[in-house]
């Protein structure tokens, strides 16, 4: 019989949420450990940066990795994480110390304390995340699965799909292939908007770029395919998209990343998003996987934000 795992999208710092989604998917804690008779957990990353409790996360999904009762793989949150601390050897560190990145970040490293222990191990349990998951019937990545960035990005990872040191510093080399393929994998794809029209993100920054639904067989234009632009994506043309990022295997993945809005459902029969917004009042959302290769709406499960 196949594992069966409770794949738990981004959790940014809503520890409250996590607990109440734990329980409703049947884990009791025990001994400071959640755990369920019969299941375990994939969390698809982005555990920190914007939530109350950023320290408590850590502990839960740690604890549950370390004892076999859950797996994880990297969020962008966590890869930003680790280029925030690790210095570029020229003054400066991997991912620079602007205002904008300083302000993503703040709120972790406020609860965490920086240069402290507690983000010392934060860090370590980091670089142990891999960047995919690869099983017989179901796949996880953050934010996108494409066998070209994977193949790319292969170079910098070890057998298990972690980065290797040299590989991480790599990975930060903007303008590289080693650096789009992990934006592409851990980000998302993104396709320049034509005309050059532009539009301000949920941050207030202006872009240029706008994410696609690589996952949704029917987003095959940029009006169709457009996301994270506030309802403006109707005022796109409805020209065919120039590159191509579809998914198109049959085997299941299971992402989040995407800050989907309203009541979680099922993304398509072989994808599904569990990005739900917890962090702006949404829903902490999780898929209940026990071997289908054709995934239901009915095992959705998820918790308001509070």
């Amino acid at each position: 019989m196949p594992d069966k795992f409770d794949i738990i999208g981004d959790i940014h710092g809503h520890a409250d949420a996590l607990r109440r989604l734990l329980a409703s998917l049947g884990y009791q804690e025990l001994d400071g450990l959640f755990r369920h008779p019969e299941r375990r957990v994939i969390f698809v990353g982005d555990f920190v940066d914007r939530g109350p409790e950023q320290l408590a996360v850590l502990q839960i999904a740690k604890r549950m990795c370390d004892a076999g009762l859950a797996l994880a793989v990297m969020g962008n949150h966590e890869f930003n994480a680790l280029g925030w601390a690790e210095p570029d050897g020229e003054g400066g560190f991997l991912r620079p110390h602007t205002e904008k990145n300083s302000h993503q970040h703040q709120e972790f490293l406020g609860q965490i304390g920086e240069r402290s222990a507690a983000h010392q191990q934060a860090l370590a349990w980091f670089k142990t995340l891999p960047v995919w998951l690869d099983f017989p019937g179901l796949r996880v990545i953050h934010a996108c699965w494409n066998s070209v960035a994977q193949e790319t990005l292969a170079r910098c990872l070890d057998p298990g799909h972690r980065f290797t040191q040299q590989g991480f510093r790599m990975a930060n080399q903007r303008g590289t292939p080693a650096y789009r393929a992990a934006e592409v994998l851990l980000k998302g794809p993104e396709v320049p908007l034509p005309d050059g029209r532009f539009f301000f993100d949920k941050d207030g920054h202006r872009r240029q770029d706008v994410r696609i639904r690589w996952w949704d067989p029917a987003a095959v234009t940029y009006r169709s395919a457009a996301l994270g632009m506030d309802g403006k994506e109707a005022t796109l043309p409805d020209l065919p998209l120039v590159t191509d990022y579809q998914y198109k295997d049959e085997t299941p993945v299971f992402f989040g990343h995407y800050w989907l809005r309203g009541a979680p459902s099922l993304s398509n029969e072989n994808a599904a998003c569990l990005d739900f917004s917890v962090a702006k009042g949404g829903f902490l959302t999780a898929y209940r996987w026990s071997g289908e290769r054709s995934l239901s709406p009915h095992n959705i499960v998820y918790v308001p934000a509070g």
